[in-house]
C-alpha cells in the first residue's frame, strides 16, 4: 500500500507499463500523474522497499504543473487506486505473488524505517469440531493475527467529556490482546496507513481492529462488532465516517470499490469471527459489570478493512461519549474483561480449546 498525501482535493491519472529490457526496464512500472501539483520540499524523492512486490516508490516534478509518482514493481497481479478525504490522500494497493520469505534477522519496518514490534511464538493447532468455518473446511490454520489499535499519533480518535482519548484506550487494549494471544500465535502490530498492507504482505490469517465508539447522544452505550460491507443503516454509516476520519457523504465514495474487493467466502468468515467475538465480549463483561448492552454485529464500509485478504473485523468496545462508559474505560478490570472476551472469541473461531 502506497499513500500519497496532498494538501487539497485533486484529480489523477495512472498507467501500468510493461517490462522492456531494451530500455533498461527489468520490471513493470505503475505511474500516477497528479495535475496542478507541486512536490513538497519535505517529500522523499525515493523510498526503497524491496519486499518481493515493490522495488521502490519514486516521486518527482514531471513538469511545471504535474507531480508523477512511479512504483517499480517486481510482482503484480492486480492494483486498485482510490482516494479518501479529510485529509485528502490517494491510495494505491498493489497485489501480487507471494513475496520471498524474510530472513530471520531482518525486522519488519514501516515506510519511515521504524521497526514494527512483533511477537513470535509457536502456533496452536486448532481442533476441528462441528460446523467448521471455511478455514477449517479447507484444512487451514490460524497462525498469524494483525492487531490494529485504532487511531494514534496526531489522531486522537474520539474524546470523552472527561478528556479520555480513544487512541490511548485502543493502544492499551491492543497491547493487552497481543500479550493475551502471544502464547499461541504470531501477532503483528499494524501501524498507521500500512496496517492493511502489513496484514496482506505478512499473509496474516486474521485482522482485528480495536476502536472506541462515540455519539452525539450521551445515552448511547454498548459494544458492537463490524465487518466490511455496504450498509443502509444511518448509524453504521456515521460510525464508519468517524472512524474513517471523513464525512458521511464521503463514505459513499468507498462503496464503489466494495463489490470488487469483498469476496463471499471472506465475508462469511468475517461475519462468523465477528459473531463469536461479539458474543464472548458481551458474555465476559456481563459477568462483572451491570447494564452491558450488546449492539450486535453490523456491516459498514470501514477504510481500514478495505483490501484485507483474510477474515477481518472492527470492534467498538464502548462509548467514550457516555459518562459511565468513559469511566469504565479507565478501569483496568473493565479493559481486561474486554480483552478476555475478544481473545475467547478468536479461540472459539479457531475451534481451539478456550483457555482464555
Amino acid at each position: 500500500r502506497i499513500v500519497i498525501n496532498v494538501s487539497s482535493r485533486t484529480g489523477f491519472s495512472h498507467r501500468l507499463l510493461k517490462k522492456d529490457p531494451s530500455i533498461n526496464m527489468e520490471w513493470r512500472r505503475l505511474y500516477v500523474d497528479i495535475p496542478g501539483a507541486r512536490l513538497s520540499s519535505r517529500s522523499k524523492k525515493a523510498i526503497h522497499i524491496n519486499d518481493g512486490l515493490l522495488k521502490a516508490a519514486r516521486a518527482g516534478q514531471y513538469d511545471t504543473d504535474t507531480v508523477r509518482v512511479v512504483l517499480d514493481i517486481e510482482s503484480i497481479e492486480d492494483y486498485k487506486i482510490f482516494y479518501l478525504t479529510d485529509p485528502y490522500r490517494i491510495i494505491i494497493d498493489v497485489t501480487g505473488e507471494k513475496a520471498p520469505e524474510r530472513k530471520a534477522a531482518e525486522p519488519l519496518r514501516d515506510s519511515s524505517g521504524k521497526e514494527v514490534p512483533q511477537i513470535r511464538q509457536t502456533p496452536t493447532v486448532p481442533v476441528i469440531k462441528a460446523d467448521p468455518s471455511l478455514i477449517q473446511q479447507l484444512g487451514l490454520k490460524v497462525r498469524k493475527i494483525v492487531v490494529d489499535p485504532g487511531h494514534g499519533g496526531k489522531d486522537p480518535g474520539a474524546i470523552g467529556r472527561g478528556g479520555l482519548q480513544e487512541k490511548d484506550v485502543t493502544l492499551k487494549l491492543g497491547k493487552m490482546l497481543r500479550d493475551k494471544l502471544a502464547a499461541r500465535l504470531l501477532v503483528f502490530w499494524g501501524p498507521g496507513e500500512e496496517r492493511t498492507a502489513i496484514a496482506n504482505s505478512q499473509e496474516a490469517d486474521l485482522f482485528v481492529s480495536i476502536h472506541v465508539n462515540s455519539s452525539l447522544k450521551r445515552t448511547s452505550s454498548g459494544v458492537e462488532t463490524y465487518i466490511l460491507s455496504i450498509s443502509n443503516n444511518d448509524e453504521a454509516k456515521r460510525v464508519a465516517a468517524r472512524e474513517n476520519a471523513t464525512s458521511t457523504r464521503s463514505v459513499s465514495d468507498l462503496e464503489f470499490i466494495l463489490n470488487d474487493l469483498i469476496k463471499t467466502a471472506k465475508t462469511n468468515d468475517s461475519a462468523r469471527l465477528a459473531t463469536v467475538v461479539q458474543d464472548n465480549m458481551v458474555l465476559k463483561l456481563r459477568e462483572k459489570f451491570d447494564s452491558i448492552r450488546s449492539n450486535g454485529v453490523k456491516g459498514a464500509p470501514f477504510y481500514v478493512l478495505v483490501g484485507t485478504k483474510m477474515p477481518a473485523i472492527l470492534v467498538e468496545v464502548s462509548f467514550v461519549s457516555n459518562p459511565v462508559e468513559e469511566k469504565r474505560l479507565r478501569d483496568e478490570k473493565y479493559l481486561s474483561e474486554i480483552v478476555d472476551g475478544i481473545a475467547a472469541g478468536i479461540m472459539k473461531y479457531m475451534n481451539a480449546p478456550d483457555e482464555a
